[in-house]
């Protein structure tokens, strides 16, 4: 009497892959790039209204909390960055392999933490 459909893939059953992975990390680090360009707008605005203003934002930034979120928000828009690099190569038709999908995967999440790491180093003036 009734027709049993074939179920479509669902997070239970469907296999993560590497592309979809850094699809939808990509999305969400999209939203996120946008609040901290926006806040960062707002920061800026914040500063421009007083010389007194300039100890709380270094306060802030010299904390714990201040130093996670600027290393999160540099890896963010490093990640950012290399996954849309490699978004472009696939508009000009390349790397559709799936070989080569997942090593430019990988390089994108490795060149992601190294850019984030020599970002911080050379705003620690180490190198």
């Amino acid at each position: 009497m009734y027709e049993k459909n074939p179920l479509s893939p669902h997070l239970q059953i469907y296999g993560w892959q590497i592309s979809s992975l850094l699809s939808i990390t990509h999305r969400v680090v999209g939203v996120v790039n946008i609040i901290a360009i926006t806040l960062l707008c707002f920061w800026t605005i914040f500063l421009s209204l007083g010389e007194q203003n300039y100890e709380v934002v270094e306060i802030f930034f010299k904390s714990f909390f201040g130093k996670f979120i600027i290393m999160s928000l540099t890896w963010s828009f490093s990640f950012h960055l290399l996954n849309e690099l490699r978004h472009l190569i696939w508009d000009l038709g390349y790397g559709f392999d799936v070989k080569i999908s997942k090593i430019t995967g990988v390089i994108t999440i490795v060149g992601s933490l190294i850019l984030t790491v020599l970002i911080y180093l050379l705003g620690r003036s180490f190198i």
